[in-house]
């Protein structure tokens, strides 16, 4: 069997050396809206909670270390979703090509200190504005393959609201 070949997406600018970065993400479903979180002062950005995976840390430890520290929230991983490639430039510049890892994600509690990002709030959002409002389009790429495995894995009635 061939190895599969991860989907690319975001814009890779000519004359850029991106550098390689592993990045995790996490989908956390509660009463029909997902965990987002909305980053900026001025123009807002919707992105799903995650970020950079430190030295020595997986990417598992890194979703629920940046859920904390972007959203105040204490969750555990429960499944992968996907992953992908994505070309950005960081906010100091550096080009990357993040290897993204997504899962899907469940609520432990609330623990409102470790909140450490004062640019991002959580925000709860139905999942028809979380696909049309991420910031990226792979992340919405993998958010809509969590919404119908989620689905599918329910049965026939679609337990989360679209437009609710």
């Amino acid at each position: 069997m061939a190895p599969s070949v991860l989907k690319q997406f975001g814009e890779k600018k000519p004359g850029l050396d991106y550098l390689p970065r592993t990045g995790a993400y996490g989908i956390l479903e509660r009463d029909g809206r997902i965990a987002c979180a909305r980053i900026g002062y001025s123009d807002f950005t919707y992105d799903l909670p995650g970020g950079a995976v430190d030295p020595g840390e997986t990417p598992e430890q890194a979703v629920v270390r940046e859920y904390r520290e972007e959203t105040g929230i204490d969750a555990r991983v429960v499944r992968p979703v996907t992953d992908l490639l994505h070309y950005f430039i960081h906010d100091d510049g550096t080009p990357y090509n993040n290897h993204c890892y997504f899962y899907e994600m469940a609520w432990r509690g609330e623990n409102p200190s470790a909140k450490v990002e004062p640019d991002h709030e959580l925000v709860w959002l139905n999942p028809l504005q979380v696909f049309t409002n991420l910031k990226n389009e792979g992340y919405a790429w993998a958010f809509l393959l969590w919404l119908r495995a989620h689905s599918q894995n329910r049965g026939a009635e679609p337990v989360l609201p679209l437009l609710g």
